[in-house]
């Protein structure tokens, strides 16, 4: 199985007739995604790759019966559209665009969780469930179905872990690429439920980087669930108060660290790799 990109997802592209949103609406339906349309307001009845082309979010539920999206709108259009699905119904809402303003994230987050709506981003490669599709931009051809749930901060990462994985005889349910903004919408943590609840997931991969406490958080959530995880932090050279890549990789003199992370995974029984191409190894160790 999978989770949150399944059987019954049927999504919309926000953006898509846009030169990215186009490109990307085509890879999704080679990957075999349930694409039912597209949004772009002004453009109503166009095609797009053999999509309808709707004005509005609304007129996609009412016609084609859409209940998520993935969003290719420009960074500070991105409230909008957001705020345009949530009103909409959407129950899984997937936000590409990085450099998203802040207060803009808080208020979309803080809609998806009062109409009960998941939000992935922004500044994620989206979401990949192999046999179902995905709603993203990442690379279908290193990730093959298997036994493991991935969470990742880096989409560039889990793309590597990925490749080394199915490398090794080994394949996912899911990956979601939580995000690399400072602020995001759903964060590792809050997954976990998700992936435990899956009969087809025996254990999670987190690829976690420096910066914040989101592995911290996952580490207690994990605690309360019967599934293994093992992870790889990226950012062991990175020197405190350098923000490394990502929005959100940045580290203090007082936490962030990849020591301080690896100290707190382990105390949870979370196998910690030294390397991306060690995860195999470790996980036969911890996981299989």
């Amino acid at each position: 199985m999978s989770i949150l990109l399944t059987s019954s997802t049927r999504a919309i592209v926000q953006g898509g007739t846009g030169r990215i949103g186009a490109r990307q609406t085509e890879w999704m339906l080679k990957a075999g995604t349930c694409l039912v349309g597209a949004v772009t307001p002004g453009k109503g009845g166009a095609d797009l790759h053999g999509l309808p082309v709707f004005d509005s979010v609304g007129e996609a539920v009412e016609r084609v019966q859409a209940n998520a999206s993935v969003s290719f709108v420009p960074g500070p259009h991105v409230r909008a559209a957001a705020l345009e699905a949530v009103e909409a119904g959407l129950r899984l809402i997937v936000v590409i665009a990085e450099h998203v303003p802040v207060y803009d994230t808080l208020e979309i987050r803080e809609a998806c969780r009062e109409s009960g709506a998941v939000m992935i981003g922004p500044n994620t490669p989206g979401i990949i469930s192999p046999g179902f599709g995905k709603l993203g931009i990442m690379p279908v051809n290193v990730f093959s179905p298997g036994r493991l749930g991935m969470l990742s901060r880096s989409g560039t990462l889990a793309y590597e872990v990925a490749g080394i994985l199915q490398a090794a005889g080994m394949g996912v349910t899911t990956m979601v690429g939580v995000g690399g903004d400072p602020i995001i919408g759903t964060d590792m943590a809050e997954f976990v439920p998700w992936f435990a609840a899956d009969p087809d997931t025996k254990g999670l991969v987190v690829v976690g980087e420096i910066g914040g406490t989101q592995e911290e958080r996952l580490a207690a959530a994990l605690a309360d669930y019967d599934l293994p995880a093992c992870a790889y932090i990226a950012g062991r050279t990175a020197p405190a108060g350098k923000r490394m890549g990502h929005a959100g990789a940045l580290m203090s003199a007082k936490q962030g660290s990849v020591a301080q992370k690896t100290e707190i995974l382990e105390r949870a029984g979370i196998r910690v790799a030294a390397s991306p191409r060690l995860l195999p190894a470790t996980i036969r160790e911890g996981l299989v």
